[in-house]
């Protein structure tokens, strides 16, 4: 639905809608959130050749300041994009850097345990835990790409 609120990116009134700016949230929502910048320039590159990065980042600094972007550092490495939404904490694989987001439950129940047991008032919480996906337990050889691994609950 080209055109359509949930489409254009949502900049802070006062904030410039640029044709760059819209591109670099089409790149993003196209290749599903968690990505860095430079695999929003290399998308971007493959329409486009010639995007360059620093139009990337200070598109992405832009996004970010008006919130409709989440910057994450997921483990070592580049910060991750994801469009901003409901709160969400992630564990990612160290083998296919797959990610898996964390029931904000789980992190409500970390918070309440510090406030009810410790007398620690959390203000921000950043939880990242770093392990290796079932698929890759099982595997031999390291998966090609990085993925967002499917959500289960185990009881």
């Amino acid at each position: 639905m080209a055109g359509s609120q949930s489409d254009t990116a949502p900049l802070r009134p006062g904030m410039r809608q640029t044709r760059q700016r819209q591109q670099v949230w089409e790149a993003i929502r196209q290749l599903g959130g968690h990505c860095t910048a430079d695999e929003i320039t290399a998308e971007l590159q493959r329409s486009r050749p010639g995007f360059s990065r620093s139009t990337v980042y200070r598109a992405l600094e832009a996004l970010s300041a008006s919130g409709a972007l989440h910057g994450v550092r997921l483990g070592e490495g580049p910060v991750h994009y994801e469009v901003a939404g409901e709160e969400h904490q992630h564990a990612i694989c160290q083998v296919c850097q797959g990610i898996l987001h964390i029931e904000q439950s789980l992190v409500s129940e970390l918070e309440s345990h510090l406030e009810e047991h410790h007398r620690f008032k959390p203000l921000r919480t950043d939880v990242v835990v770093v392990g290796i996906c079932d698929a890759c337990l099982r595997a031999r050889s390291k998966p090609p790409r990085r993925r967002t691994l499917d959500h289960f609950h185990f009881d």
